[in-house]
């Protein structure tokens, strides 16, 4: 007899493309249901209509479905031996197999639908739950509110349902399954990978489970189903109607109340609901006050049936784009942004409530004013968060299958790989499109993502925007999405960035162009739509540069409206070095992963435990709501950059700053009602300070006048200067009295003053000793030197740095062609010329260069270096990373202290935050470490430290432990500090190169880039 069999004996669900959802209620917006109407106004979900699943659950992982735990749904089964598992939360982090960091690439072989069998890791979770005696004889939920990638679930070990779409929730009705009284069994069986995977590939963790909080609801046999509320401001902006569309099971009573902000009922109406029928509310609201993100007037909206009660913020909004612009109540928009991950180093995407509200209010503090959801919908939580503090939130769905554009990338011809960056790309992303995108068999799985988002959240005021995805290429299915979209909704613009002809898309979206190609854009007028950039200026480690340039030009062409910054926060998972027991902040490749995109995850204006980087207080000030426009006389002209509200919730203060000088000028008066988007001028009081030969500026402060939701009064929103007076010049008067005595030996120089002694070498061509006393100033031989090299920064390797290694750049170094020397009566000094080369070893490009060292009896050392390429040597670098000195200082240096920008790091194209001041600072604390160590730390526009650079702009220094070599060697800041000096590297540039966002983006625009010419200046150290 024949033995026949087959395996699986049915194509699983989770490979199922025609599988999306099975027993799964239809999606509804976020709402909780209360007993009564207090409750409801309180908003606290303890105590809504609900039982918390979250917390402790047992666990079993397998390698497959298939050998995950046979019955283990059943009541019966035991799981005592189990370990026990946090929900919210991922398997990767608590102890089952490993995170994987990838940006573009699927990490299974590519073959849509199918996903594989072997590898397919399972997470099978159970638990136990009572149902509360105040849920009896309801109808009773489960609602998963994100699970990744796809689950079952059982009750009581019958099979409920399942559901993919692993950033959506999932409510099923359990009721029939429930034991009304003692004890239920929940078991949950998810899919590490589905057939929804290939429509998942975002840059981020590839983490798995129930990631996301988990309830039980109790509905009653009347009820609400869902609800839509809509405001509809008139032609004017002044007054509305308020429409609610009711879909409710059952018959009865439904009610509608308005409160305000102070508990005062605007409205309240009723409408008798019969056998199911919906109910429609048509309201005239006079003269509501307006919801933004600028001033977030919110409403409370309280539906009762049933004898539940539910309750939805609203906001009085209305969101059209009138002649190419988008505009909110009638407003022009600039999108102040950033695009956000969810993200904790601990927890992955399971982020706590009060971890992701810290986020939302450290935004608002930093300035930011719209978050685009990147690249998924968020925690829901994060909506209501959004209506109460004020933010534009561009929500997005969960779609992205970049992975595929690598497939047709290693595919193409010798001739196409060839091809310009741009035309590559389009060529790329136009075949990537046939594998889902633009393939008809996966409608179904778009639409539904199109569905789940809006279903979800078209009831926050804060979403002003859907966004269908994020490089998906564009084909057939997102205008299915974008019909679904506007069907449902219809008051807001949908987004989508890779339809580049805007065929499915009310805004025209672009990433990392540069400011230059960004503004040649804004003139292409075929398209006749808003510009936004829903990505730009990247800031990964050391960046972003060149913020002003963009920030600009979207206030300069008003069809650019703004854009969002890639990202938020790095996404480093905290993790121990297991040989030294460090801490530190793991990237791609750290836990063996394989393949792996390594630090392109640490790319965020905040550090992976969520603290401001020096990028992000770049950004605060680039976009800050109140600029310095000049100053004439006792008017200074000032620019208002909200867009909704005036200046009358601020307050000025002003200062006179010099070197040594901080006066208060006072608080200035701001005029009332100042427009959006227009100047105004301030009146100063006469401005008496004291003659003061060096530079003046003039500094204002503008501060919250009053405590909001978001800072305390006094908060400092924004801070500027005008300067008044120019710097002095550097000039030291000379010495009457002999100068310094020099004895040579044949392979130095002693040169000796009354209170300091100096040895220089003549085959280094350097100063290798300086005592002051006993005291050496001098650590190691390791005097001034002339070089060109920084350690890389992210935002180098890919550009500047490419040319920099090939060139040998970072080895390149001084070498003596001849020295002389001559004693100076006159001036009483002795003067050391050193002729040198600087050039690297294998080429023949280099520098021919003449420091002079102007040894003066009273001490001082003035160094004036100049230089140029050499005519005859080929393959000299297109830039060059900087341009000073390099000493070493003795370890008993603890502070340091200047007058210039400060007191943060800065760069020539990352600096308008740094404002001119005296500042001190120990070594340790002037160090910023980046969780990828790279340069760092510079401070530019200096005029002394303890070194006088005088009239000499752009001059900078940069104090630490570390060479540029240890800071390029290191991948990790716990193998950096191995490597840490006693001593301080003292670094005096005259020029450097700015960082730029080359990481992903524009390099070093070339009016920050330093190229390799004639150079020329001094310094005098004392």
């Amino acid at each position: 007899m024949a033995v026949t069999g087959a395996f699986p004996p049915s194509k699983p669900d989770w490979s199922n493309i025609e599988v999306i959802h099975r027993n799964v209620l239809p999606p509804r917006s976020t709402f909780s249901l209360y007993e009564n109407y207090p409750k409801a106004l309180s908003q606290d979900i303890n105590s809504s209509c609900s039982l918390s699943l979250s917390g402790t659950w047992k666990f079993h992982h397998s390698n497959n479905p298939f050998e995950a735990p046979q019955d283990f749904e059943q009541p019966s089964y035991d799981t005592s031996q189990w370990p026990d598992i946090q929900v919210p939360g991922h398997w990767q982090l608590q102890g089952w197999a490993h995170p994987h960091y990838s940006n573009i690439n699927f990490l299974i072989p590519v073959d849509p639908p199918n996903v594989p069998f072997e590898g397919n890791q399972t997470g099978s979770y159970v638990r136990k739950f009572t149902v509360p005696e105040r849920f009896a004889g309801q109808q009773l939920r489960l609602r998963f509110e994100g699970v990744d990638s796809a689950f079952h679930l059982f009750v009581n070990g019958q099979e409920v349902g399942y559901s993919q779409g692993a950033r959506n929730p999932s409510e099923f009705d359990i009721t029939a399954a429930v034991a009304p009284q003692g004890e239920n069994t929940i078991a949950v069986k998810v899919y590490q990978y589905c057939d929804g995977s290939y429509l998942e590939d975002q840059d981020q963790w590839r983490l798995s489970g129930i990631f996301r909080d988990v309830f039980l609801l109790a509905f009653p046999k009347s009820h609400i189903r869902d609800f839509h509320v809509k405001t509809l401001l008139d032609a004017k902006y002044q007054d509305a109607e308020l429409t609610i569309a009711v879909d409710v099971a059952g018959d009865g009573p439904v009610t509608m109340t308005l409160v305000d902000d102070k508990g005062h009922t605007v409205v309240t109406e009723s409408k008798r609901a019969i056998n199911g029928t919906g109910v429609d509310f048509k309201t005239a609201i006079t003269r509501p006050r307006k919801w933004s993100a600028e001033d977030p007037q919110l409403y409370k909206l309280i539906l009762s049936f049933g004898g539940r009660f539910i309750v939805q913020n609203v906001g009085f909004r209305k969101i059209e784009i009138t002649n190419g612009i988008y505009r909110v109540n009638g407003k022009r928009i600039v999108f102040r942004g950033v695009n956000r991950h969810e993200h904790h180093p601990v927890y992955g995407r399971a982020v706590p409530y009060e971890f992701m509200k810290n986020d939302l209010l450290m935004m608002k503090r930093f300035n930011i004013n719209s978050i685009r959801t990147s690249h998924q919908p968020s925690d829901p939580r994060l909506y209501s968060l959004a209506d109460e503090l004020g933010f534009w939130i561009l929500d997005e769905a969960d779609v992205e299958c970049h992975g595929f554009a690598t497939i047709d990338r290693t595919a193409l011809t010798y001739e196409e790989k060839n091809l310009g960056f741009r035309e590559r790309i389009e060529l790329i992303y136009g075949s990537s499109a046939r594998w889902t995108s633009d393939n008809a068999e996966w409608q179904a799985q778009y639409v539904d993502r199109a569905v789940q988002l809006c279903a979800r959240d078209k009831n926050s005021p804060s979403v002003v925007m859907w966004s269908m995805g994020n490089e998906a290429f564009y084909g057939c299915n997102f205008q299915s999405m974008y019909d679904k979209l506007n069907a449902m909704d219809g008051t807001r613009p949908v987004h989508y960035e890779g339809d580049r002809e805007t065929k499915s898309s009310d805004i025209w979206s672009q990433m990392y162009l540069s400011p230059t190609e960004l503004i040649a854009q804004s003139k292409i007028a075929n398209h006749g739509k808003s510009l936004i950039l829903c990505e730009y200026a990247h800031a990964m480690g050391n960046g972003p540069g060149n913020l002003q340039e963009y920030v600009e030009a979207f206030y300069a062409h008003p069809r650019l409206q703004g854009g969002h910054v890639w990202e938020w926060s790095n996404h480093g998972l905290e993790t121990v070095d297991k040989q030294t027991g460090e801490k530190f902040y793991a990237f791609g490749g750290d836990f063996g992963d394989v393949p792996h995109n390594s630090t392109f995850c640490l790319d965020g204006m905040v550090a992976s435990d969520h603290t401001p980087t020096p990028g992000l207080i770049e950004y605060k000030k680039a976009i800050e709501p109140v600029q310095l426009n000049g100053c004439e006389g006792q008017v200074v002209t000032i620019i208002n950059r909200y867009d909704i509200i005036s200046l009358d919730h601020l307050r000025c203060e002003a200062f006179i700053i010099g070197d040594g000088l901080k006066m208060s000028v006072g608080e200035i008066a701001i005029p009332a009602g100042i427009a959006p988007h227009t100047e105004a001028t301030l009146h100063l009081p006469n401005l008496d300070y004291p003659i003061f030969e060096g530079e003046i500026f003039l500094q204002l402060n503008f501060r919250l006048k009053t405590t909001t939701q978001w800072a305390e009064c006094g908060h400092l929103v924004t801070s500027g200067q005008l300067q008044l007076s120019g710097h002095s010049i550097l000039v030291t008067k000379e010495s009457e009295s002999a100068p310094p005595a020099i004895v040579s030996t044949p392979t130095s120089l002693c040169i000796t003053s009354p209170s300091s002694t100096w040895k220089f070498s003549l085959t280094a061509g350097k100063l290798t000793s300086w005592k002051k006393g006993d005291h050496e100033l001098i650590h190691g031989a390791l005097g001034p030197e002339l070089g060109i090299y920084r350690a890389m920064t992210d935002n180098d390797v890919k550009v500047d740095g490419l040319d920099w290694n090939e060139k040998f750049l970072p080895i390149s170094q001084p070498h003596t062609r001849s020295v002389t020397w001559e004693v100076k009566q006159l001036s009483s000094s002795v003067e050391v010329v050193v002729q040198a080369r600087l050039a690297p070893p294998v080429l023949s490009w280099s520098f021919a260069t003449t420091t002079t060292y102007k040894f003066s009896n009273s001490g001082r050392v003035r160094i004036h270096s100049q230089g140029e390429p050499e005519k005859l040597g080929l393959n000299l670098p297109v830039t060059i990373p900087r341009l000073g000195l390099t000493l070493a200082l003795p370890p008993a240096l603890e502070t340091v202290e200047w007058f210039g920008r400060g007191p943060g790091e800065s760069y020539k194209d990352k600096k308008q935050s740094q404002l001119f001041g005296n500042w001190s600072n120990s070594v340790d604390e002037l160090f910023y470490g980046y969780e990828h160590p790279q340069e760092t730390s510079n401070r530019t526009d200096v005029r002394w430290v303890r070194a006088n650079f005088g009239a000499q702009d752009g001059f900078s220094f940069m104090a630490s432990h570390y060479t540029s070599k240890d800071l390029d060697a290191a991948q990790h800041p716990f193998e950096l500090r191995q490597s840490r000096k006693d001593y301080v590297l003292l670094r005096l540039d005259a020029d450097h190169h700015g960082v730029g966002s080359g990481a992903c983006g524009p390099k070093t625009l070339e009016e920050y880039s330093l190229k390799p010419k004639a150079f020329s200046f001094e310094i005098e150290l004392e």
